[in-house]
């Protein structure tokens, strides 16, 4: 499977222009297995509600049985089951696609064409759900424009409902940039019209790329690679006078420029290109903000204060110092994201309240690592200590809940965290590393 993919990767990068065939051979007996061993079994099912499990049980039996079918043109995905989750601000909900569980192993192995294709062809300003690149990866990437280049203004912008509209047949036009193989565009096609059920009912789709399927993030990335990327890089810098950059993850975008007349020009154009595809900014999402190692300084010339804020990637960027006064970007958790985060934990240890101690705050603590190890970045120590501080005041909450008494004080507890204590807040993310 592995050398198949390097084939396909190798390819790609030595004919950057010519479009690729023959691709659908690559999702054989070997990597669908392959595929079966690397997905979890703990993740929720589709609508067959077939587990992990259940489907090793036979395993070489459904891959034969699969694979036949996908020969013969009569694999068809299942409808997509949707779900909704919270939100970041706690009050409105995002959809999310479940696949059953052999749609899942297609497109993984569907998933792992598409990178080997596109890894090279996507740009470097473009960071989400991308093999080696992360969100403090972009984190870092915005800061160290913003401290050392010519910036004074920025763009913030979000794409409305992205994953709901993005549009099929822009979709297949993109793909057919690059993809010449009749049966993998196919199969793609029938992927993105599966449609989807919700509480019993089925729902056609004639657009977008449902959220939980393992290829919509490729997918995403190759539609907002030419609607975005490619324009912003080959046009709209070259039409600056002064320095412009773009910084995407997934399809939460910051765009930086020298000059606000370019910003401004380049709002303006942006609403015009993203319409032409279907796609429509979220307004209370977008702004232009004066932001940047001058900023500061020709606001207080001109009397207009310090210079705004921004939230990118869960975190409230800022203008600051550095220790030895040079300008510095800085970050603290976004304070919706910070107060949903204490509640959706609040509410996780009061459903937990009667397990046992020890078991509790292990399972807490390994909830707490792993927001310290997303939210623990240089300058954000306050906010991780703050969140602690509520978590733990919560749980002293709780457990004294769990006597009629109300006995547990707060020297009671003190005594009770030395034999159990709750994981410490820890920086993780060295910006400047």
């Amino acid at each position: 499977m592995e050398t198949k993919l390097t084939r396909i990767t190798d390819l790609a990068k030595r004919r950057p222009r010519v479009k690729l065939q023959t691709l659908i051979h690559a999702i054989d007996e070997e990597a669908l297995k392959a595929c079966h061993t690397k997905l979890r079994g703990d993740k929720a099912t589709g609508i067959d509600e077939v587990t992990k499990q259940e489907y090793d049980e036979n395993l070489q039996e459904n891959i034969d049985g699969l694979l036949a079918r996908m020969k013969r043109q009569a694999y068809k995905p299942q409808p997509v089951r949707r779900v909704y989750i919270p939100k970041a601000d706690g009050k409105k909900m995002r959809p999310l696609g479940i696949p059953a569980y052999e749609d899942k192993l297609v497109q993984k192995a569907l998933n792992n064409i598409l990178t080997s294709i596109y890894e090279c062809e996507f740009l470097d300003c473009s960071y989400g759900f991308r093999p080696g690149k992360s969100c403090h990866d972009a984190i870092k990437a915005v800061g160290k424009i913003l401290e050392t280049k010519k910036i004074s203004y920025i763009v913030e912008a979000d794409i409305k409902g992205f994953f709901d509209n993005v549009d099929h047949v822009w979709m297949m036009k993109f793909l057919q940039e690059r993809i010449q193989d009749p049966n993998l565009l196919r199969l793609i096609s029938r992927f993105l019209k599966a449609g989807t059920m919700e509480e019993g009912k089925l729902y056609e789709t004639d657009k977008g790329a449902p959220q939980g399927g393992l290829i919509s993030p490729t997918l995403s990335n190759v539609y907002l690679h030419y609607v975005l990327d490619l324009w912003f890089t080959v046009k709209v810098t070259k039409e600056c006078r002064g320095e412009a950059y773009l910084i995407r993850y997934a399809d939460d975008f910051i765009c930086f420029f020298q000059y606000k007349d370019e910003a401004e020009a380049f709002y303006g154009k942006m609403i015009e290109r993203l319409r032409k595809f279907n796609l429509e900014i979220a307004e209370e999402k977008t702004k232009i903000l004066e932001f940047g190692r001058f900023a500061e300084s020709n606001r207080v010339k001109r009397g207009s204060g310090k210079p705004g804020t921004f939230d990118f990637l869960g975190f409230t960027h800022y203008c600051s110092q550095s220790k030895n006064g040079k300008f510095r970007v800085k970050r603290a958790t976004i304070k919706k994201k910070l107060k949903t985060k204490v509640k959706e934990y609040a509410e996780w240890i009061w459903h937990n309240m009667h397990i046992p101690i020890e078991k509790l705050i292990k399972m807490l603590n390994q909830k707490l690592i792993g927001h310290f190890q997303y939210y623990g970045i240089t300058d954000n120590s306050g906010k991780i200590s703050l969140f602690r501080y509520l978590i733990r005041r919560k749980l002293h909450s709780v457990l004294n809940r769990r006597s009629q008494k109300k006995s547990l004080t707060w020297e009671k507890f003190a005594k009770l965290e030395e034999r159990f204590p709750l994981a410490r807040p820890k920086i993780y993310v060295n910006i400047y590393g």
